[in-house]
This record gives C-alpha cells, structure tokens and sequence, in this order.
C-alpha cells in the first residue's frame, strides 16, 4: 500500500527553523512533524518516517548521536543533518555523512537531495503497508 505522501520529521531546537522547514517541506507535497529535541523524536518512535531532518547542534543529544542511533534501529532511513556551523559540516563530512547541508541551505538543492533519497529507498513504502 502507498501513502499519497511522504513523511518526514523534522528535529531542531530552534522553533523559526522548524517553522521554516514545515512550510518548505509541506509547500512540496510533503508531510511533517516537528520535533524539538532527537529526544523527543526518538520517544515517538522512528517507524512512521520516511526521511528524518535534524540540526547538528542541540542540546542534550546532538544530530550526530541522533543519526547514530536511528541507524541502528532503521538502516534504511535516509537521515539529513544541517547545521549553521562550518567546523559541524566538516566534522560530518570526515566521518563519512553526505547529506550535511549548511544553514542558510538552498531550497532547491534540499529538495531535490529528499527526492532523491526518497526515491532510492523507495519511500519507505515497506513499513507502510502494515
């Protein structure tokens, strides 16, 4: 069975960048829930989601650890970081992240990298049908 859209969450504990994401992401077809710490998405549970979004630098647990851990759960989830810091960027990229975009991102590249993510793992579609 396949959902009309795809579901992405949104983890960042700066409440105007969530609000951007939201109306970025939903203006694109998408649907989102936002979340305001890794802790909270991870206590609603990864299941439900197609593509996670999260901000490098929170606190508590960092984007980084967030990754790490939803990997663990869900190998194929497609896990984007942003971060308005150059040295986070880097320090993701030397651990071997691709999908690090720095703030301010562009829009059109961010969507066209969901996309294409979606579109790899199939949208995540597998766990829909249950």
């Amino acid at each position: 069975m396949t959902r009309a859209k795809a579901t992405i969450a949104v983890v960042d504990d700066d409440a105007g960048m969530l609000e951007s994401l939201e109306d970025l992401l939903e203006s694109s077809g998408y649907e989102t829930i936002a979340f305001s710490s890794a802790r909270a998405l991870l206590a609603a549970g990864l299941r439900p989601f197609d593509l996670v979004i999260a901000d490098i630098g929170m606190p508590a647990m960092d984007g980084f650890e967030l990754r790490d851990i939803a990997l663990e759960e869900r190998p194929d989830l497609p896990i984007f970081l942003v971060t308005g810091r150059h040295e986070l960027a880097e320090r993701g990229r030397s651990r071997g992240i691709d999908l690090v975009f720095r703030k301010p991102f562009d829009a059109p590249t961010l969507l066209a990298a969901i996309g294409h993510a979606l579109r790899s793992t199939d949208r995540g579609d597998d766990h829909a049908a249950e």
